[in-house]
């Protein structure tokens, strides 16, 4: 069996697991969008007293993570795709400026739990806004 999986498992890292973007990506009603499933998606808000200089560290923190690659961008917004090392997986990625507010939001595409990598990730992005 063990011999099995290990010739398995190469053949499954070729594939990788994107799956369609979510409907709900992007700005509405001038916020991102709330999380469907707490298993599969991480939202926060964080205080600032200065969003925008918030929001640029944000964005270069972003733009230097291996495997993440800036979608869309704005003076306010960024939709980002964080693919997973092993399987590819992509994660959609969000942040909003807004009002003395940082919104962010990480959502994977395909399965039915993340196993807490989008809240993984928005907890280590969150000490760039709060330090």
């Amino acid at each position: 069996m063990t011999a099995l999986a290990s010739l398995f498992l190469p053949v499954l890292m070729l594939f990788h697991l994107v799956g369609p973007v979510p409907p709900e990506i992007g700005v509405h009603a001038g916020e991102l969008s709330p999380c469907e499933s707490p298993a599969h998606c991480s939202r926060a808000d964080w205080p600032s007293d200065d969003p925008q200089a918030d929001f640029a560290a944000l964005v270069a923190a972003v733009a230097d993570t291996p495997r993440t690659v800036v979608v869309e961008q704005s003076e306010s917004y960024l939709h980002a795709e964080a693919s997973s090392a092993l399987f590819g997986f992509v994660d959609d990625l969000e942040l909003l400026a807004a009002d003395n507010t940082i919104q962010a939001r990480s959502v994977s595409r395909l399965g039915e739990s993340d196993l807490g990598v989008n809240a993984a990730r928005l907890a280590a992005l969150e000490t760039l806004v709060q330090n």
